[in-house]
């Protein structure tokens, strides 16, 4: 004897299929948005490095399919939308708590392998969310599904307006709400929207009995654990200084910190040191503004045309432009220059700034220089695409026959950790007539480059004129003249360029080191 057929499903009326549709676009933005945001979030702990990306989007994928398996799933069994809103609640409130907890899960990742260490924190932080919300798709097709002739225009609707729900999450964290926003920010109101969908849903169409007592309680955890972290992260990391600035930017955070007594000044790109700064003397206290300006200085007869690839807080191209020199900067973060002015005593107007990728600048010019001075840096470590035999190729077609091209770095000369310092020696050599490197043994090393067959030194650094904290390391740089191991490293190219892969112990303890130096006591 068969058995009696389930009873039909009550016809859902217009309002609430529109609702669904809107479901589907909003989680479809939040996913992307929380991919993205969610690199961006662990950057200043683990990177950015390709190891990075991979584990976000490995771990998006994977939890797109276990969340459109567990979809289909749990709307076979029943087609209740109080289970799909139940999902979507709990991807919310979990994403609240991501605000709160990523510090401490990225600091407790940081002892493993970064390829390792960032696949744990994406997988921590957001498999669950991300699979919670895959579940929309497969459930909300079966319930808007009242016929088999129909479901090939339902999948396609759905299909389409969740991809353009992407899509909009996609411009949104891109151009508004990175640019504009702190993360935590941005993942908290991202979490917020989310709990708010199935709360409008249980208020508007809860079935008879339905007790909101649990979605409340599920909330107001998800807002306290959000805002809880949004204040945490407002706060400086130490307890000696006071933040004087901070702002995000299309290329992390920016902040600007000061010692209670005033007497240093620090610029952080998430949450990493990228200079140090006496306001009272006017002075830097960092080592590589000192060697890029003065290398540049003692092995150029003249400087009066320089360029700067990567302006930081303008130090460099300041002391340049106030010796006489005309100045060009390519800075690709369009947020730095009113920091570096508000802070640093940049004065734009003596230099010529263009927005944009040092790269593409470079191909275009058609001006020579003296000096080109390349120190651009993401973090722990410079531009790949930056640093390869056809990037150079072009640098030395815009300098002049006597020129040098000045880079700061950061390297090692040990057996088994010189694969970056060896391989970018080797890629120097294969564009330039003579290359030279300087260390002091700090962890900055310094390659200076010119077209010449040699490097001719026309005056000595004037050490006097340097912060006086750094002065012995700037000697110590300036007779460290190194050598690397002609058997470690490879000439790097555009179509093979793996020094992420390679160095990337190397940048792992970099990053370590500036990630705990700035972890709160």
């Amino acid at each position: 004897m068969s058995k009696p057929a389930a009873p039909a499903p009550a016809a859902l009326s217009t309002s609430l299929r529109r609702f669904l549709y809107g479901t589907a676009a909003t989680t479809g933005a939040a996913i992307l948005i929380v991919e993205i945001l969610g690199a961006k979030m662990l950057s200043p702990y683990v990177g950015t490095s390709h190891f990075v990306w991979t584990a976000q989007i490995a771990v998006t994928l994977l939890s797109l399919a276990a969340g459109y398996w567990f979809g289909g799933l749990l709307v076979d069994r029943s087609q209740n939308l109080r289970r799909l809103y139940n999902c979507i609640l709990l991807a919310g409130v979990y994403l609240a708590f991501t605000v709160p907890f990523t510090a401490k899960v990225a600091f407790w990742c940081l002892q493993f392998p970064l390829a390792v260490g960032s696949l744990l924190a994406s997988l921590f932080l957001f498999f669950v969310p991300l699979t919670l919300l895959a579940t929309v798709g497969p459930f909300v097709i079966r319930v808007l599904t009242s016929a088999v002739a129909g479901v090939g225009g339902t999948v396609g609707r759905l299909s389409a307006i969740s991809t353009l729900g992407s899509v909009l999450g996609t411009v949104l964290i891109g151009y508004v709400l990175i640019p504009f926003l702190p993360n935590s920010v941005t993942m908290f109101i991202t979490a917020g929207i989310l709990m708010a969908l199935p709360v409008v849903h249980f208020v508007v169409w809860r079935a008879e009995g339905d007790s909101l007592n649990g979605p409340v309680v599920l909330v107001v955890l998800g807002v306290f654990a959000g805002w809880a972290g949004v204040r945490a992260d407002a706060r400086p990391p130490t307890n000696d200084m006071s933040e004087v600035l901070r702002r995000n930017s299309n290329f992390g955070m920016l902040q600007v910190f000061e010692t209670f007594a005033g007497a240093r000044r620090y610029y952080l790109n998430d949450y990493l040191t990228q200079n140090t700064y006496d306001p009272e003397a006017k002075q830097s206290v960092s080592l590589f503004t000192y060697g890029l300006h003065g290398l540049a200085t003692v092995y150029t007869a003249q400087i009066k045309d320089v360029l700067c690839i990567g302006m930081g807080v303008g130090i460099v191209p300041m002391q340049f432009a106030r010796e006489g020199s005309k100045v060009d900067v390519v800075e690709i973060n369009d947020a730095i220059a009113d920091v570096a002015k508000a802070h640093f005593d940049l004065e734009p107007e003596k230099l010529n700034i263009t927005i944009g990728d040092g790269r593409q600048f470079v191909n275009a010019a058609t001006k020579q220089y003296d000096a080109v001075i390349l120190d651009a840096f993401l973090g722990d470590s410079s531009p790949s695409h930056l640093m390869t035999r056809e990037a150079f190729t072009a640098m030395r077609r815009v300098l002049r026959p006597d020129g040098v091209l000045v880079i700061n770095s950061f390297g090692d000369f040990e057996a088994g950790q010189d694969f970056f310092t060896a391989s970018l020696d080797k890629t120097l050599k294969s564009v330039f007539g003579t290359v030279r490197i300087h260390a002091s043994g700090n962890g900055n090393v310094f390659f200076v480059a010119t077209p010449a067959k040699e490097l001719k030194q026309h005056r000595t650094m004037d050490f006097a004129a340097m912060h006086l904290t750094v002065r012995q390391q700037a000697r110590d740089a300036f007779a460290g003249i190194k050598e690397t191991n002609p058997k470690s490293g490879i000439v790097l190219t555009d179509d093979f360029n793996p020094v992420e892969f390679h160095d990337a112990k190397n940048r792992e303890q970099f990053r370590r080191q500036l990630a705990f130096s700035m972890k709160p006591k």
